[in-house]
């Protein structure tokens, strides 16, 4: 069983990466942010923000996330959130869930059983990946971009375009949660044995083409 660990800040392209090359090799697929979004998700309908009770949230919720890379989705109890978690609401608090630790300790055991349970393989994305969630995995990487460009990527992605208006209204929602995740994470340096993956200049193709390559090195 072979693991593929990506770890990156927003709008480097992990979620389009990770989940192409699971495609290509037939691996699963886990988006670990999903998790995070989803709790948030469940926290802001119900009004919860006290770490205390943020940890009861989590523990006691149904989640339930798809491990495939074409039928993707996300439930907590029985409620498909799947779009619901990309708004921007949920994206602006992920912190009151992910600033949690035991919290962020219930929901890394979780993806370690995902990660353990997977007959073939999997493509794990999300933050703190490489050093913490999947530190042992076959091949880790740390996609990185220029700021400008994971702002104008997520600009796109959110509103559509990349303008001077939608790039205003992108600019926190993407280096704003990168600083309040660093207090916690630590996903803007490669570990040792971490390969760095710049994704600023090249294309989509290219980035799953060297991620390919990575892992047939170290098969």
């Amino acid at each position: 069983m072979s693991v593929v660990a990506i770890d990156g800040p927003s709008g480097v392209g992990k979620s389009s990466t990770a989940k192409e090359v699971a495609r290509r090799l037939g691996y699963q697929y886990l988006d670990t942010g999903a998790m995070y979004r989803a709790m948030a998700w469940l926290c802001l309908n119900r009004g919860v923000t006290d770490p205390v009770d943020v940890l009861e949230q989590v523990r006691g919720a149904d989640l339930e996330i798809s491990l495939s890379p074409d039928e993707f989705f996300v439930s907590v109890d029985d409620i498909d959130v799947t779009e619901e978690i990309r708004g921007e609401e949920v994206s602006a608090n992920v912190q009151t869930v992910s600033g949690v630790i035991d919290a962020r300790e219930e929901l890394i055991e979780m993806q370690r059983a995902y990660i353990t349970a997977a007959p073939e393989g999997i493509v794990v994305e999300g933050r703190d990946i490489t050093t913490v969630v999947a530190p042992d995995a076959d091949v880790r990487i740390l996609m990185t971009a220029r700021d400008e460009v994971r702002v104008a990527r997520r600009a796109k992605e959110v509103h559509g375009n990349a303008d001077a208006e939608a790039i205003a209204a992108t600019q926190d929602l993407v280096t704003g949660r990168d600083a309040k995740d660093s207090a916690t994470t630590s996903f803007l340096e490669a570990a040792d044995g971490v390969f760095t993956l710049d994704t600023s200049d090249i294309d989509f193709d290219q980035v799953v083409e060297t991620v390919l390559q990575l892992v047939k090195d170290s098969q």
